[in-house]
């Protein structure tokens, strides 16, 4: 009789178990620990928000000047400044050393540029994040865990009209929600009025009659005003705002 060529051929017994090594257990809870770490910094760049001298000086004025100006070139961190700044008001989060205006709780603020496209790509950007990424909106100056609710705009794609920020809720600071809406200067005058607000901030300089209607809004609450921007427009109303007649005489003589 002849034998099948099909001969079984016993095989060796497998375990279910993982064959993972120590080793390799702790490098992938080590690489996950460094991943936690960078979502979190990502998340809250307000908790490591360290100003250089001027922009220290510029917050700090804040503490007596209603109207504040930090007017210096390209990629000085005008913006940054002003982001961290209205990020520290919004949320009420302001760290140990900082001497500036304090507000007590929940605020209404305003963020402008010239453009609705120059708006969405400065001061909302660094506030909130990149305008096309809405997957990384929490990246910006306002941390993540207190953006609770953003309001698409009608204008430019990505743009947002504004952005409801929780406000304390740790601490002593009482829990509340505030609002940062987003302006430009393009739509005239007429769509600064009627607002209460704590605080307008102008990313770029702005024509003395938008200048002083958003000075108006902050009248009723003793808010704020702050202007970033690279001057372009040399000797302007509005920098002269900011300037004493010995200054102006200085510059005038070079």
């Amino acid at each position: 009789m002849r034998k099948s060529a099909a001969v079984s051929v016993a095989s060796k017994p497998c375990s279910s178990r993982s064959s993972k090594s120590p080793l390799t257990a702790a490098k992938t809870e080590y690489l996950a620990l460094l991943a936690e770490l960078d979502r979190r910094r990502r998340t809250n760049l307000l908790a490591t928000y360290t100003p250089y001298q001027r922009q220290a000086e510029f917050h700090a004025a804040g503490s007596v000047n209603r109207e504040r100006l930090f007017m210096a070139g390209n990629q000085l961190g005008k913006t940054r400044a002003g982001g961290a700044e209205w990020a520290m008001h919004l949320t009420g989060r302001y760290p140990a050393w900082w001497q500036g205006k304090v507000f007590d709780g929940a605020v209404r603020l305003w963020a402008a540029g010239v453009t609705g496209e120059g708006t969405r790509d400065n001061p909302q950007r660094v506030l909130v994040g990149p305008p096309q990424q809405q997957a990384a909106w929490g990246t910006g100056m306002i941390p993540a865990d207190a953006i609770l609710q953003t309001i698409m705009g009608r204008g430019a794609p990505g743009a947002l009209d504004s952005v409801v920020v929780r406000h304390g809720g740790g601490g002593d600071v009482q829990a509340g929600e505030s609002v940062l809406s987003f302006k430009s200067f393009e739509k005239g005058r007429e769509k600064w009025q009627g607002e209460t607000l704590h605080g307008v901030w102008f990313d770029e300089e702005p024509p003395l009659d938008i200048y002083s209607e958003g000075l108006t809004r902050t009248n009723a609450t003793g808010g704020i005003t702050i202007v970033t921007f690279t001057p372009l427009l040399g000797m302007s109303d509005v920098v002269l705002l900011f300037l004493s007649a010995g200054e102006v005489e200085r510059m005038v003589k070079g």
